[in-house]
């Protein structure tokens, strides 16, 4: 199935990148949508998506202005994620997005003009190596820093500062990271070229007994063991 799903992956959505880097990897890309241009992803980075949860990369059009996405290197996007822009958001290498987080540079309609977007707009840039929870809301303007957790449910609506962890509604910081602490990003994974292998060949081994047949009777009639 790993193959199949990355055979899919290089037909039907590496197309629609303007830039894709080497070793990015789709989960169950069939619910990956990728709408508009100008929408980049480095190299290693990993898009999830479940069949109830897709997830969406999508650029709008809003006059002569045209948004773009921007993924480092191993970047991490979860099932459910949805970034949508109009101006330019750009997440850094080594960012991680939980599940069911939204981003977004624009408020998209006015207050009294529900038909306009004009002057809505602002750039967002999450940092390097941060780590955004699950069904948090980021929204237009906003700037996280490097290392940076934002705790899952939060709506930021302002800056966060770098080696912070920020949590609430609206956001604010509660905490500060030691900085005498070691960070290990997805880079160090990455970089470890045998564990990587022996990953690969686990995953191999594993999936190995698996088969047509056996996926439609797993879903059919499942059992315990499934």
């Amino acid at each position: 199935m790993g193959r199949r799903s990355d055979r899919w992956a290089r037909r039907w959505l590496h197309p629609q990148f303007d830039a894709i880097g080497d070793g990015c990897a789709f989960i169950n890309p069939r619910q990956v949508e990728i709408i508009g241009p100008n929408v980049r992803v480095g190299a290693n980075a990993h898009i999830n998506a479940e069949p109830t949860r897709p997830t969406r990369l999508c650029v709008w059009f809003a006059g002569e202005r045209v948004g773009s996405i921007t993924l480092g290197d191993n970047v991490l996007v979860s099932p459910g994620v949805r970034i949508i822009s109009s101006f330019a958001i750009t997440i850094g290498s080594n960012a991680m997005l939980a599940s069911d987080v939204y981003i977004s540079d624009s408020d998209w309609h006015g207050i009294y003009d529900r038909t306009s977007e004009a002057g809505q707009a602002a750039p967002v840039s999450i940092g390097e190596n941060a780590w955004i929870g699950f069904g948090a809301i980021i929204c237009k303007g906003v700037t996280i820093g490097e290392n940076s957790i934002i705790g899952a449910g939060s709506v930021v609506t302002k800056d966060i500062p770098a080696n912070v962890i920020a949590a609430g509604n609206p956001c604010r910081v509660v905490r500060q990271l030691d900085p005498a602490q070691p960070m290990r990003t997805r880079a160090d994974f990455f970089a470890d070229t045998a564990a990587l292998a022996a990953l690969d060949r686990l995953d191999r081994a594993i999936l190995k007994p698996n088969s047509l047949l056996g996926h439609w009777r797993a879903k059919w009639f499942p059992g315990a063991k499934d």
